[in-house]
């Protein structure tokens, strides 16, 4: 098993930091081998804030200024830890990934991408949209990021059931276990060089060693 790949993480979050303390869990269990240097956010009253930050993480609050002068802030902080893949954590802004962070940057999505994805699909928008449309199942997608909203390369999937009598709540909640299984599995792979994002493809690692998309 190689063990070249990325593994100093950089987290960007918008609401509550269930994702980043999650991912956190499987590092402290030992089943991630990375490792979160600095998680940022745009105000201090967001809840993933505090909580990061009682969980021993390194948080930094970026106000939200012009849009390239908020990425230049974050490209700084991130650049400053020492980042070596930035993971989008229910992170509802655009990042810009321009040369410097080119197959750099992952995000997780509540969906079965490219369904419901897209500028203004996050949270239960999501879930309203997989119910309207009466679908059987749902899950979610790990994929590689580029500049357009939720449209990068497919790392892994993980479905679940539409079940009959579902809300938006409870199709989140099984949606949300989904994601708790598949982000660590995801970035675990990537720490291991089992995955490797290249030219905005996916790469996966034979047994020899070959990379296959």
């Amino acid at each position: 098993m190689t063990t070249d790949g990325p593994r100093r993480l950089g987290c960007l979050i918008s609401g509550g930091g269930r994702t980043v303390l999650n991912l956190q869990a499987a590092i402290v269990r030992g089943d991630v081998p990375a490792s979160i240097e600095v998680v940022l956010a745009h105000r201090e009253d967001v809840a993933g804030v505090a909580r990061c930050r009682d969980a021993g993480l390194p948080v930094e609050v970026i106000p939200i200024l012009p849009e390239a002068d908020t990425s230049n802030r974050v490209d700084q902080a991130l650049e400053h830890a020492g980042i070596e893949l930035v993971c989008l954590c229910g992170y509802l802004r655009h990042f810009r990934v321009g040369p410097r962070w080119h197959d750099r940057v992952v995000n997780i999505h509540p969906s079965l991408l490219p369904r419901h994805g897209g500028p203004g699909m996050y949270g239960d928008r999501v879930h309203a949209a997989v119910l309207a449309q009466s679908d059987t199942e749902s899950g979610c997608t790990v994929h590689a990021v580029d500049e357009i909203y939720d449209h990068g390369a497919i790392i892994l999937q993980r479905r679940c059931p539409v079940e009959p009598n579902d809300t938006t709540a409870s199709l989140a909640a099984r949606v949300f276990a989904a994601e708790c299984e598949a982000l660590p599995e995801a970035i675990q792979a990537i720490a291991e060089g089992r995955i490797q994002l290249a030219d905005g493809q996916v790469l996966t690692k034979d047994r020899s060693g070959a990379a296959d998309p």
